[in-house]
């Protein structure tokens, strides 16, 4: 086998891994805000908010944290927010069309 060849398999492999790595982490996530909504009353919306503001304050300091002083990250903060609400918008297009299945399976899913 060639060297590109193996190099393309381990790259394969490494993305593999890497995406099921993702995936494991999101569960983590997902678990826990679904635990959060297992009470009496739960209030989606006060979760829902809590997971995208821990996102917002993480990736400001991830971009933070990648900066090599206040000057660069001053200049980096209108890409980086570009770039976090793209993947945001793409990310939840696609779970929000993995979610149409579920009202063909309500028996009411000829309303509104």
């Amino acid at each position: 086998m060639s060297d590109t060849k193996n190099n393309k398999e381990k790259n394969d492999a490494n993305q593999i891994a890497t995406n099921k790595k993702f995936i494991e982490m999101a569960d983590i996530f997902i678990a826990d805000a679904n635990q959060l909504c297992e009470v009496k009353e739960p209030d989606h919306q006060l979760v829902n908010g809590a997971l995208l503001y821990a996102s917002a304050r993480f990736s400001a300091f991830i971009t933070a944290s990648l900066s090599s002083s206040k000057e660069n990250y001053q200049k980096s903060v209108d890409k980086a927010v570009n770039f976090y609400a793209e993947e945001f918008t793409k990310m939840l297009k696609e779970h929000m069309k993995q979610y149409e299945v579920v009202f063909d399976k309500k028996p009411d899913s000829k309303k509104k």
